[in-house]
């Protein structure tokens, strides 16, 4: 579910208008995916001190969670398809590539689960994040099979995570923030 290419509802900030903080995550972003500076940042970034606090957290989850990457970029994968998230799949594909998912898996993690070559952990887990995405919730059995793979810190920040990425993107559509230009 895509919004199209639309005019951002709050205009990407220049160094003045959103701090140090975000102008350079969103040039070095930008760099890494060599593309233009990232307009999640220079958007977010419009709200300093929310813009940090949201960094810390978001941080704790992805890239210093304990989920190992390639199941944290598993899940926000997921979430972005589930809800149809552009810039999510954008941003996430080359870094998921990085933390060791196959381009087959990339493909695949929009599909029925059935179609993927998931080992058992990343069934349950996608599963998982499939309930907590479409009804906010996740039944007493999904939750039984998730829980026989993940210590309960992994269980919460699986939770968190999925929510996480489902909030930004709705932020994201909100806000009409758009994935970046690639540089030539």
């Amino acid at each position: 579910m895509s919004t199209g290419r639309q005019n951002p509802r709050v205009r990407p900030g220049r160094l003045g208008q959103i701090g140090v903080t975000a102008w350079v995550l969103a040039r070095a972003g930008g760099r890494l995916a060599k593309t233009e500076p990232m307009d999640l940042f220079r958007v977010l970034g419009r709200n300093k001190g929310l813009f940090r606090g949201w960094l810390h957290f978001a941080g704790r989850l992805m890239p210093f969670g304990t989920l190992p990457r390639a199941e944290s970029e598993l899940v926000i994968l997921r979430v972005a398809a589930l809800r149809g998230s552009d810039y999510e799949l954008h941003q996430h594909r080359r870094i998921a590539r990085g933390a060791g998912l196959s381009r087959e898996q990339i493909a695949l993690v929009g599909t029925d689960l059935a179609d993927g070559d998931w080992t058992d952990r990343q069934r349950v887990i996608l599963a998982a994040v499939d309930q907590l995405v479409l009804t906010r919730d996740v039944d007493d059995c999904a939750w039984a099979e998730v829980a026989e793979h993940l210590d309960d810190r992994q269980l919460v920040e699986l939770v968190l995570l999925a929510g996480h990425y489902d909030m930004l993107a709705a932020a994201i559509r909100a806000l009409r923030i758009q994935p970046e230009t690639p540089l030539r």
